[in-house]
This record gives structure tokens, sequence and C-alpha cells, in this order.
């Protein structure tokens, strides 16, 4: 669906979907079907949950008025308590209604580099990897991780994560730029302060209905031997992929699997979510959208800060949001963030 949700527009839509759906030569095209089934999935169970609050609410509000011409204290508790569950259900189909974006119902790639900071950062680093590891199981997405360097004496240098569930992309793209910590280093013999930076970045996976040419002269293509955990192979065959885009600067390489051949596919395919995630932020620049600038790894260019001490806070600098909990957040706590700066994209648009 593209366009904040409307619920006429996603019932005609739905109309349309069921003779597709109803078809007898729908699963001719395997791919397509699939695709297919999961709009119409989608749009049914949000309509439905629309429609639901709807009842829901119109029914209590007309409980509470009878149960108040009877004095009926017990039944008043009951169903302002049933309208206190209404107002959740209905903020978490508002915040899904800003996931508006051409490639928001994507899955996606997310992508962290440690950054200035040496073992603190790759420490941080491995530090956001569990945040983002968390925050997916939380919402029920499917994650593999794709690639991942380990640091000389802790955390990553680099990760990056194949993140598949709907609209995967819509949320986690809100997360792109760089993350900034202030803690007492576990790392430093004297308990000093220290800061640390890492990033994190975020490319929708396309499908083969959006054309990306990627032109064979552009490419370089290196084989090299995976690192980490894997067996007695993973070290002993050149199996892993890495290519640059000549033209652009773009570098994806993937190690997940013991075959050559698919961990080449893994990278073209990353490589093509890059090259599409590189054409949305010149359009949305050239429409004076707000858009992620991907600028140094370091002092002064972060989107968000994680301090740990001397206080508790963690606050996003784009929109001002924050917290106190900086566990729940480390935990993969990030919905509140991610809201806050979706409607603050979407009021960047004006509307």
């Amino acid at each position: 669906m593209r366009g904040i949700f409307d619920l006429d527009k996603a019932s005609a839509r739905i109309a349309e979907l069921k003779t597709e759906v109803e078809s007898p030569t729908l699963w001719n095209d395997a791919k397509k079907a699939r695709e297919i089934m999961r709009e119409h999935n989608y749009l049914n169970n949000a309509v439905s949950g629309y429609r639901a609050l709807e009842q829901g609410m119109s029914d209590n509000i007309e409980l509470i008025a009878m149960a108040e011409s009877e004095n009926d204290e017990v039944t008043i508790i009951d169903a302002e308590k049933s309208l206190t569950e209404i107002a959740v259900r209905a903020k978490k189909l508002e915040m899904e209604g800003l996931l508006s974006g051409e490639a928001d119902s994507n899955d996606c790639f997310l992508e962290i580099h440690s950054g200035a900071g040496g073992t603190e950062s790759q420490d941080w680093a491995s530090m956001l990897l569990r945040m983002y590891l968390r925050w997916a199981e939380k919402r029920g997405f499917k994650v593999e991780l794709v690639e991942e360097s380990p640091g000389e004496e802790a955390g990553i240098k680099s990760a990056t994560l194949k993140i598949t569930g709907q609209f995967a992309y819509g949320w986690a793209k809100t997360e792109s730029g760089v993350h900034r910590l202030v803690r007492i280093s576990p790392f430093n013999s004297q308990g000093k302060r220290m800061t640390s930076f890492a990033s994190c970045w975020v490319f929708p996976i396309v499908d083969d209905n959006i054309e990306i040419e990627i032109l064979d002269k552009d490419l370089r293509i290196d084989t090299y031997r995976a690192s980490g955990a894997g067996g007695q192979h993973i070290n002993k065959t050149d199996s892993a992929i890495r290519i640059t885009h000549i033209p652009t600067g773009i570098v994806v390489q993937c190690q997940t699997s013991r075959s050559q051949h698919r961990n080449r596919a893994e990278a073209f395919a990353m490589l093509r979510s890059r090259m599409y995630e590189r054409e949305l932020s010149i359009r949305e620049a050239a429409a004076n959208a707000i858009n992620s600038q991907k600028t140094d790894n370091s002092w002064g260019n972060q989107i968000r800060s994680y301090v740990l001490q001397p206080y508790q806070m963690v606050k996003d600098l784009r929109t001002g949001y924050e917290t106190s909990n900086t566990a729940s957040v480390l935990d993969g706590d990030l919905d509140g963030f991610m809201a806050a700066a979706l409607a603050e994209r979407i009021a960047g648009k004006g509307g």
C-alpha cells in the first residue's frame, strides 16, 4: 500500500485483490501469488482491526451510559478498562499508518559499523547489534546474520542483518545514522568515562519488479575466507564474497553460506538494495524531504545519544524524543523513537 492508511481505499483494494486471490491461475506465478496474498492478508487484518476498534468503542460507550443510569460501578470500571485497551490498539494502528514510503512494506538489510574509538566503538557496535536483534524479535520479524567482522579484542567491526517481515524497512529506516554512547569504559583500567560511536544504515530489499541497472564493467568482485565461527570449512575455502560498485563506491559483502554461489547471490541482492536506497534518498533530497545525511562516524554527526554515565538518558537529536529507561532501549524497546521519527518525516512533507 502507498500513502497513509485510508480505510475506504483499503477496502476497495481488498475487493480488487479478492478477484486475483480467487483466480484459478493465481499460483501459476508463485512469486507474484505470494506478493498478492501478503498484501491481501495485511489489508484484511488492518481493516478488520479498524472495524473492531470502532465497534468496541461504540459498544463500551453505550455500556457505560447504561451502567451509569443503573449506578453499576463494576460495569463502568470494566468498560473504562476496555476503552483504555482500545486506545492502546488505536495508537499502534496510528503508528502503522505513518508507514507511507515507497518501499516501507519491504524487507530490509541493516548494517552496523564501528566508528572512531577502537575497541570501545567495536564493543558499542556489538551492543547495537544485540539491540536490533532484540527489537526484531519483539516485532516477530525473521532475522538472518548475513555478515559479521569481529573486532581485534572485543565487539565487532561490522555486521549486516537481513530482516524479513511486514514493514520491516518502514520501521527500521528511521535508525539510519550515527549512534553515540557515553559510559564508564569497561576497557579503561582507570574507570574513565568514554564516548564511542557506531553507525547504522538501513536499505530496502527490492524485488524483480524494480529495475536497478548494474553493469559488469562497474563491478569488482573479490573472494576471501570467511571469519568467525562456522566450523572447519569456513576458514579453509574462499566462499565469502565482496562486491564493490566502482562508480558509487558502494561495498557489500556476504559470508553467511558455505556456498560461494549463494553468497554471491545474496551480495548482489544487497547491492541492489543499496543502489535503490541511494535513488530513494536522491528523490527525497530533490523534494526537500528530511534526508538522512551519511556523514562521518564521529563527534557532531550523531542522530541519537545513549548516556549511561553520569546519568541515564537516551535522546534522539532529530525529534527530541527521550527516555531515562536506557536498559529497556538497549533491550530493543525502540518503537517510541521510530514512531517519533516517522511522524516528523510526515510533518516535514507537509502532511
